[in-house]
Parts: structure tokens; sequence; C-alpha cells
């Protein structure tokens, strides 16, 4: 039986770049390679791309015949080749977390070389990246989101006396502050008071042209759901993050290693169907495919919960909780992996039945 060559592409010139790489490797380790013949592509910090076969266990290697990292000349219309027969790539794992990678950017080049992809398609890549149209499309269809003010980086030079009043107003203190469009938490920052609050929109302007504020849930529970799916997607258990620190902030998630996931999420039964169904509701109505793994905050007294994002390329380290729910769920690594590129392969078979062509009656453009 013929291999299916995927192309793992990850790195990317985004603060992320650090989780896509332990991303990339753990994806790697879990591709079966008696399915799968593997094309890592690397994109380094200065966006030099480049196969880069370190990523390989040694007999792949071999079998490839490539033993060094190589260049790839970029903006040729197709994804480059290892082999000597140059064989095209059969399905791409884009697995760069973050702007560039998460925000429909390298799906737009996909699309263009008609290339099957994992993940979601350049819409809903967009929409789920921009954390303020993500909450404003799901607080449109009823989903129950944090209060929150949102404004550009210039609507703050103007105003930034009115927005701090509209803030303290709305939303009081604490709040969390947060660049638009970054994951992995980087750049949130917690709030107190005025002062904090200005200190922390300036240093998430450095990362991002538009801020979130978001109005703090009082004891807050993080619960995640991880979806999988096309048009008929299905939810996983719950798990509950436990966070080392004050929230569940970058270090907490990749760099003191003492947070604690909880799996499954010891809910009730009700509570924890509904946020299953709205996870699914939500992957629907930003017109999600693939994958996602959609986060919520619930108030430990009352439990009411809060969508708080969705992520199209969720991390997949070894404490990521996307494959760690779905293992809970009674689907392991390896299987996972498997569907997600059956899924991209659906996809990608559907679309090309399409007609993409008009020829005119007349040829008036002439």
């Amino acid at each position: 039986m013929k291999k299916i060559r995927v192309a793992v592409i990850y790195g990317g010139t985004n603060t992320e770049h650090e989780v896509s790489l332990v991303s990339a490797r753990s994806i790697i380790a879990n591709l079966n390679p008696e399915k799968y013949e593997l094309v890592p592509i690397t994109i380094t910090k200065k966006n030099t791309w480049a196969v880069q076969p370190s990523l390989l266990p040694t007999s792949t290697r071999q079998s490839l015949s490539v033993q060094k990292s190589r260049a790839l000349t970029r903006h040729r219309g197709q994804l480059p080749d290892l082999s000597s027969n140059n064989q095209p790539v059969d399905v791409v794992f884009p697995v760069i977390h973050g702007p560039f990678g998460e925000d429909g950017t390298i799906q737009g080049m996909l699309e263009m070389a008609r290339l099957p992809y994992v993940g979601s398609n350049v819409l809903a890549s967009a929409l789920c990246m921009d954390k303020m149209v993500q909450k404003q499309l799901c607080k449109g269809q009823g989903i129950a989101v944090v209060d929150f003010v949102g404004f550009t980086n210039n609507q703050w030079q103007r105003n930034k006396a009115r927005l701090t009043e509209q803030i303290e107003k709305e939303l009081g203190y604490p709040s969390f502050v947060k660049p638009t469009n970054q994951g992995s938490s980087v750049g949130v920052i917690k709030a107190r008071g005025r002062g904090e609050l200005r200190r922390a929109i300036t240093q998430a302007l450095k990362l991002d042209s538009k801020v979130l504020v978001e109005k703090a849930v009082s004891q807050a529970r993080e619960i995640e759901c991880s979806v999988l799916g096309n048009d008929e997607p299905e939810a996983s258990v719950l798990g509950e993050i436990i966070p080392s620190n004050e929230f569940y902030d970058y270090d907490a998630k990749y760099v003191d290693g003492k947070s604690q996931a909880i799996i499954p999420a010891k809910l009730p039964k009700k509570l924890a169907g509904a946020i299953r169904k709205t996870a699914l509701l939500a992957f629907k109505l930003l017109n999600c495919s693939g994958l996602a793994r959609v986060d919520f905050l619930v108030n430990a007294k009352t439990n009411q919960y809060y969508l708080s994002e969705l992520n199209t390329m969720p991390g997949f380290t070894s404490i990521s909780m996307y494959p760690k729910l779905w293992e809970a769920t009674g689907l392991p690594h390896p299987k996972l992996l498997d569907r997600l590129i059956e899924l991209a392969l659906e996809r990608h078979q559907e679309r090309s039945k399409l007609n993409f062509s008009y020829l005119p009656r007349t040829q008036w453009y002439r």
C-alpha cells in the first residue's frame, strides 16, 4: 500500500515558535511510519523555509536520503519535495500556532497551491484568531461570553481617558488585558487598577495592533473541550486546568510544569453536556473544520459558563489538552492524527468537485 506523503510545517515567525517545535516533534513521533512518509519543513524566525530531517528517526532520514537541513526556495507555487523523483506531497499538516499560521495566512497559500491540509479554512482560521471578532459573532448568536471592551492602537492613542473610563465603568477590576491576535496566553496580563491597566495595554500593543480587555470571572474554573470533525463534529470529554500561577499564563502552560489537568472535569452531568453542546455550536458557527480546542470559564459558585475562545490549531505537546482529551474519550494520539488527515483529504475531495471557472456567452472582456 502506498504511503501518504505528509508535509509537517512548523516553527514560524511569531511568539509561539517554540510551542510549534514541540508540537511538531510530538506529531511526527505519533504518525504511523507504516502509513505515512514524512516531510518536516521548518520556518525559522527569520522566515527561512527549510527541510529539517533532524525531527525524523534515523532510519527514516536514511530512506529519504536527506541528512542535513536544506533551504527551500519560496514562492514557487508548490511545496518542494525531498525525494529525487519529485513526488508531490499528499497532504499538509500546518503545525504553526498564532499569527502567520493559525490566522488563515498559510491556509490561503495552501488553497492557492490546491493542496489538502489539516485544520480550518482561511475564513474560520481568521475569525478564530481575532478574539474580538470571534466574541462578537458568538455573542450575536446567544453564546455567553465574558463582558469585554476592544480597541485598536490608534483608538487608544487618541482616546486613552475615554477608553479607560469605559473599561472601569463596564468591566471594573480586576480585568484581563490581551493582544487580540496572540495565542498560548502570550501577553495576557491581569490588571487590578488603573496604573496596571494602562501598563498592560501598552505591553499588549507591542504584540498586536488590537487589544481586548475582559472582565474577570469570579472564582473561575478553566474548562476545555476538544472538537473533531467537518460537517458533523464530535466533542470530547471535558478537562479542567488547575494553573500553577494565579491564572493560566504562558509560564503556567509551558515553563514551570506545575499546572494540573483533571480529566474528565468534575462537573454536574447537565452542565458538562451544555458546555459540550456549546463547543459544537461555536465550532459550526465559526465555520471550523478538522479540529479546534474550545475553552470556557465557569463560575465555581453559580456554574454560569462563558465561552473564552476557540483555537483552530491547538498544541500537540505532551501536556497539551487537545490530544489528552481525545485519549480520555477513547481515541489514542496516533488514531487522532489518522482521523485529522482523513478529514483533510475528505474536505479537499469535496472542494475538488466544485467548478471554479465560468465561460461567458460573449467575449465581452476582449
